[in-house]
């Protein structure tokens, strides 16, 4: 049986920041993903990499604000369009941590995973042991994340800009606000999953968050319920 092919766009140059180890937290879901049986390419340039999805089942980005010190030059013209044909053909997204504030200069990406950093806005506490509740049985109910919830050393993003209607399925709370932590989405012929987790390499030593990433990857890899 072939492998699904996947690609990991991982943080550098203009996507990088100080805060993300984007190139050990990619090496990580590279291990993940090859061990949940993937045959895994991580891209460092992000841009290239979207020149490079055909035959590709899953793209999972993981990557910082481009514009973090004002705009940056134009998105290549063959990576915008690359990016709009694996959405429209059909592509499973697994969206990590920072994607909300990544790839600004696509005018897809923020519609398709439903959200955007909003700077001086959205926000996060000082990185913590935390707990994300599973609401959905998919995933809470199935032994991807047995116990309910997921247990992690992680940020808890809030405040950001929603974007359309998503399917929440884990939540988080600060100072007594319940936010969206994870979330699923269907865009077209593409399905589509948000994990606001994974800062650093700290939040891939929880059992209860690997087994959650495999199973939102499971779920947007299997379109077979998808209308033509």
């Amino acid at each position: 049986m072939n492998r699904l092919q996947a690609v990991i766009a991982s943080g550098s140059g203009r996507y990088r920041d100080p805060w993300h180890p984007f190139a050990r937290t990619s090496a990580l879901l590279s291990g993940l993903l090859a061990a949940g049986g993937f045959t895994v390419t991580i891209e460092d340039d992000l841009d290239q990499a979207m020149t490079r999805l055909d035959g590709v089942s899953l793209l999972v980005v993981n990557a910082g604000d481009p514009w973090r010190s004002g705009p940056p030059g134009p998105v290549p013209a063959e990576a915008l369009a690359g990016f709009r044909h694996a959405v429209q053909r059909g592509i499973g997204i697994l969206a990590m941590h920072t994607a909300p504030a990544t790839m600004r200069g696509y005018p897809e990406w923020a519609p398709t995973i439903g959200a955007i950093w909003l700077p001086g806005i959205s926000g996060h506490p000082p990185a913590a042991e935390i707990t994300v509740t599973i609401d959905d049985p998919r995933f809470s109910d199935s032994g991807l994340a047995s116990s309910g919830s997921v247990e992690v050393f992680d940020e808890r993003y809030c405040h950001l800009q929603q974007l359309g209607p998503s399917e929440v399925v884990g939540t988080h709370t600060v100072d007594g606000t319940t936010h969206p932590a994870v979330w699923l989405r269907r865009v077209g012929r593409s399905r589509v999953a948000v994990d606001l987790l994974g800062h650093d390499e700290r939040s891939y030593e929880s059992e209860t968050h690997r087994a959650l990433i495999l199973g939102l990857v499971r779920w947007v890899v299997d379109r077979a319920t998808e209308a033509p």
